[in-house]
């Protein structure tokens, strides 16, 4: 049997194996390494990812003793004072109340208005990407679209974006599972960094408002809705990472698969309206988040085995998202599949904020790509980043 080891670059390469043989031994299964509970099937994530039962965090219920947890370590603060003030790790009411506020930027219609900007400048890098007759497909195009979007949303200049990457690439590495103290010290420094960036720049806000997500969180916040400074930041933050990390990955995991899927790219390229179908699918196929936890706030029971309240689930998406009760021929990609409920985007009340801005972005690339590159191939075979919950390539070599 396929080995569940995260840790294993044989695994994080290609987990779906594991995650077939997981699902087939049973709906829930103890990890000792990682002290969770690791849930492969679809309908148990989707469920539990809309049960109250489970939470983002506890704390805003029980202490960390009172819930059989250690602290984090005290030289780990600045993150987690950054991290939990964030609405992904916030429950109801703090949750309901900054999401409320911050909602208002990711409407429909507002995203809709971002379409000429992200077309523009999705055909801008692919342009530059043809002109140099190739490149990076991460850095050269995967990368700035959504950086820039986000940025351009929150009202970040133009000047100050070069370390908001390698912020995000930081700060990220404390999610997966069970990072090392190196993996700790720097994304603690980059939280001591951007927060020290973001002060500066609230406060330049609050002096002269401009039309920005951070200027509209100022003006809500003095208008009654209660905003800390703190999460404001933290906020700020997390549009950021989250607004561009799953894009950039899902942008080069696709064209990755659709490398090694000729029939389909030849499909794809023949056929551009199956553009908004591929994008699902390849989120589908190969997720971009792979991992996703809660805290058990009260006992429940899954198949007979029962969760005692703090015990830590790790919900699998990238294998609910491979499971053949829900998806015929879960191991085969099709552009073109049509019942797709893939949890890509998570569900509940933490379904992901930015999903309709994450699909124009994904479409917006790939439509440029087809069009302006349409010979576009790999120059080689691509490394893969070592983490395993956040998964993607260290870079994508194409020639056009």
């Amino acid at each position: 049997m396929a080995a569940f080891d995260p840790w294993d670059p044989a695994f994080v390469a290609d987990p779906y194996p594991a995650y077939a043989a997981l699902r087939a031994k049973g709906r829930v299964h103890w990890f000792e390494p990682s002290g969770q509970w690791l849930v492969p099937r679809h309908a148990d994530v989707s469920a539990l990812l809309r049960d109250r039962r489970l939470g983002r965090t506890y704390q805003h219920r029980f202490g960390h003793e009172e819930f059989g947890r250690t602290p984090p370590p005290p030289e780990h603060e600045p993150f987690h004072t950054l991290n939990d003030h964030g609405m992904l790790d916030l429950e109801p009411p703090d949750h309901t109340r900054i999401r409320r506020l911050v909602s208002k930027a990711f409407t429909p219609r507002t995203v809709e208005r971002l379409q000429p900007y992200v077309d523009a400048l999705a055909g801008d890098l692919v342009d530059r990407l043809v002109a140099a007759g190739g490149g990076d497909l991460l850095t050269d195009v995967a990368e700035p679209l959504p950086v820039a979007v986000i940025a351009e949303m929150l009202g970040i200049p133009e000047s100050d974006r070069a370390p908001l990457r390698p912020w995000s690439a930081d700060i990220c590495g404390m999610y997966e599972l069970n990072p090392s103290e190196e993996a700790a010290a720097r994304a603690v420094r980059a939280s001591v960094e951007f927060t020290r960036y973001l002060r500066g720049l609230i406060a330049e806000r609050r002096e002269e408002p401009g039309d920005d997500l951070v200027s509209g969180l100022i003006a809500a916040h003095d208008e009654g809705d209660r905003l800390t400074e703190q999460e404001m930041i933290s906020t700020c933050v997390l549009l950021l990472n989250a607004g561009h990390e799953a894009t950039v990955n899902a942008t080069v995991n696709g064209w990755w698969a659709l490398f090694r899927h000729p029939e389909q790219l030849a499909a794809l390229r023949a056929d551009h309206s199956l553009v908004p179908t591929a994008v699902e699918e390849l989120m589908r196929y190969d997720t971009p988040l792979q991992l996703f936890e809660r805290w058990v706030l009260e006992e429940i029971e899954i198949d007979g085995t029962v969760l005692p309240r703090g015990a830590e689930v790790a919900l699998l998406f990238g294998s609910a998202n491979r499971d053949p009760a829900v998806f015929a021929d879960p191991d085969r990609l099709d552009l073109a599949r049509r019942e797709n409920p893939h949890i890509s985007f998570s569900a509940g009340i933490h379904y992901c904020i930015g999903a309709p801005l994450a699909r124009i972005e994904l479409a917006a690339s790939m439509r440029a790509l087809l069009e302006r590159a349409p010979a576009l191939a790999p120059a080689q075979d691509p490394g893969r980043k070592p983490g395993f919950v956040i998964r993607g390539l260290a870079g994508l070599a194409v020639r056009v």
